[in-house]
């Protein structure tokens, strides 16, 4: 009677067959055993459609006999790893291939479960190729209990368990990962050794600070809607003092002071057309010289100190802010 084979490609020799080969198949199947156990084999799919793992009957080196299988290639697709039905089997398997498409671990026929990587994971996964059934057969992925599971870049707590037996630290569903007793959440460096900490000081009132979905312009600053929704906005305290200027006209903007020299000529500056309430400007004779050639602020359409109308300055050495209120008296002296 011949030899019969395994799902896994083992030899089944019949007592009486094979005489004088027995040794040599004995140490192919136990290699075969060997790498079932822990062997590490790298197998390339296709780059569309389906990939079908095989086995060789009495030989070594077959994908579907290795414990650990990483897939391999680029995908264009969306694509399957097929495996034969009679082969019952418990399997680590990296999703190895470059490209953005799924990839789905089943058997070759039947209407049983399979297993999915999405597009975005490149994870292992460890894959139960169960068998049970020739119309049903089952292929699903071995989760295992108390380990943080769903990202291979993030760590993620599924449960309450997160950190069992320390009541400092608890995950609550509705709420998320509570640390309790002002403990500190550490973000550190590159050494390990140095750290950035937040805590909640103690006897804090409860509150959440919402965080903006986007980082902001250059030198802006975080501010509160009162209500803990975080926003970048321009950061508007001091005054934004300029490079001295000679120039016969200036337009100016608000937050910015001016160092104005009027040694060889009067000089116009005009004030931003739609001013708001708060805005600051800031003006300084740099040469002492505001009596021989005067300043002129332009209005610009809003009023100044209530009056629809320019403002010359002629005083020697005058530096003064002008801020605006409203469309009634527009923009007021601050000092002088």
């Amino acid at each position: 009677m011949a030899s019969s084979y395994t799902g896994l490609g083992v030899e089944l020799m019949v007592t009486g067959e094979n005489a004088g080969t027995w040794g040599t198949k004995t140490n192919t199947n136990l290699n075969i055993i060997e790498q079932i156990s822990g062997g590490y084999i790298e197998q390339a799919v296709n780059g569309t459609g389906a990939t079908t793992l095989t086995v060789t009957d009495g030989g070594t080196g077959a994908a579907l006999a290795t414990r650990i299988i990483k897939l391999t290639g680029t995908i264009t697709g969306n694509i399957t790893v097929n495996i034969p039905l009679d082969v019952e089997n418990f399997y680590f398997i990296e999703n190895g291939t470059s490209g953005a498409y799924t990839v789905e671990f089943e058997y070759v026929t039947g209407s049983g479960s399979s297993v999915t990587w999405s597009a975005t994971d490149k994870g292992t996964k460890i894959i139960n190729a169960k068998g049970n059934d020739v119309t049903n057969p089952d292929i699903v992925e071995i989760v295992v209990g108390g380990l943080p599971g769903g990202s291979t870049t993030q760590v993620q707590f599924n449960s309450s368990e997160a950190f069992a037996g320390d009541a400092n630290f608890t995950w609550v569903a509705s709420d998320g990962l509570n640390i309790g007793t002002s403990k500190e959440l550490r973000l550190q460096d590159d050494s390990g050794g140095q750290y950035i900490g937040q805590k909640a000081a103690n006897s804090t009132t409860s509150y959440t600070l919402t965080w903006p979905a986007t980082t902001g312009s250059a030198d802006q600053i975080l501010t509160t809607n009162g209500s803990g929704v975080l926003s970048f906005v321009d950061n508007s305290g001091g005054t934004a003092w300029q490079a001295v200027s000679a120039a016969a006209t200036i337009s100016v903007a608000s937050g910015n002071g001016y160092f104005l020299n009027t040694t060889g000529n009067a000089i116009t500056a005009t004030l931003p057309a739609s001013p708001t309430i708060g805005d600051e400007i800031s003006f300084v004779d740099y040469a002492g010289t505001f009596d021989t050639y005067n300043l002129t602020v332009g209005r610009n359409s809003e009023n100044i100190q209530g009056a629809a109308a320019d403002l010359t300055v002629a005083t020697e050495r005058a530096g003064f802010t002008l801020v605006f209120t409203d469309g009634t008296q527009g923009w007021l002296l601050k000092n002088n």
